[in-house]
């Protein structure tokens, strides 16, 4: 689909990055971690479910050995993009005491889950937690997170594709693109 079409009910303005441009990049992040982490053991947590693709895609850029395991996180109605009040609806099957954890995200606005994550997971005594995020918008952060590695940076906008959605709609879409703020068609 390109600019203007139509997905689940949802307007797409323009594709912001395309399926070659995502693949370029985390090929370029798989070297970077796996120079970064070499001879290393490392652990990538995903939260899912917007860092599906990302995380998939990530693992296979890069040339260490990994265990990988998800995260979930419940919103509380209203409150989480004003207070990042969290819940963890899933969390990890391993156990990261001494471990090299990377915490693997889709996107970061405020970083008030991410910190709540990364806290999580220092707590659990892990060897060192770093984050890793496909895309970042610096101008909404309101605390900060140790970002080590970001794929792109973006503006407050609507974004559909690549895991993330809206309503459950568009995650499979091989791009990411910006959607009408009035959204439906």
């Amino acid at each position: 689909m390109g600019e203007g079409a139509s997905n689940g009910g949802y307007r797409i303005r323009q594709t912001l990055l395309t399926s070659q441009a995502i693949q370029d990049r985390i090929s370029a992040l798989g070297q970077q971690i796996s120079h970064d982490y070499a001879g290393q053991e490392l652990i990538l947590v995903g939260v899912l479910k917007g860092s599906l693709y990302f995380m998939a895609d990530l693992s296979r850029a890069i040339d260490l050995p990994l265990t990988l395991d998800f995260m979930t996180i419940g919103t509380i109605p209203n409150t989480t993009n004003q207070t990042g009040i969290v819940r963890i609806t899933k969390d990890l099957d391993v156990d990261v005491t001494g471990k090299q954890v990377l915490l693997i995200e889709d996107i970061i606005r405020t970083g008030l889950t991410t910190a709540y994550l990364v806290q999580n997971l220092k707590a659990r005594q892990a060897a060192s937690v770093k984050v890793c995020a496909l895309l970042v918008n610096p101008d909404q952060q309101l605390i900060n997170v140790p970002i080590a590695y970001s794929g792109f940076e973006i503006a407050h906008t609507w974004l559909i594709g690549y895991g993330m959605d809206i309503a459950e709609k568009g995650r499979n879409l091989p791009y990411i693109a910006e959607i009408d703020r009035n959204g439906r068609t």
